[in-house]
């Protein structure tokens, strides 16, 4: 799903944004390292964008270095903060790998789901709506 023209993206270090009007947040997910830090600055970024408000949001994935073990439990913590689910589009295979890497022994948070196409990826998200 490309991004409309009247959108500007609201950029952020470890992932760009735009949320559409019916409340879905698109994530294009970038490569740096996560840490404690660009994770925290980045949940404040998604609050700012959302006003405050829980949303379902549909990310790109992107390949980018696994982050340590605090960071994982720290971002898995944070997510039931900020996203009501999680629909993550990607080649295939990856999804999957960070599923296995941050949930490795304990379900998600949110509901979280894989997809190879991003139309499918929205109709599933729009349940959280």
């Amino acid at each position: 799903m490309e991004k409309p023209e009247n959108k500007q993206l609201i950029k952020g270090e470890i992932a760009d944004y735009w949320l559409d009007e019916e409340g879905i947040l698109y994530s294009y997910s970038k490569n740096p390292k996560r840490t404690v830090k660009n994770i925290s600055e980045n949940i404040e970024l998604v609050r700012e964008i959302a006003n405050n408000k829980k949303v379902p949001l549909l990310i790109y994935l992107c390949d980018s270095p696994v982050p340590d073990k605090e960071t994982r439990k720290f971002s898995t913590e944070q997510l039931p903060n900020v996203y009501k689910a999680m629909a993550m589009v990607s080649k295939p295979g990856l999804s999957k790998l960070i599923m296995n890497i941050l949930f490795k022994f304990q379900t998600p948070p949110i509901p979280m789901k894989s997809f190879s196409d991003d139309i499918q990826a929205r109709e599933w998200l729009k349940q959280y709506l």
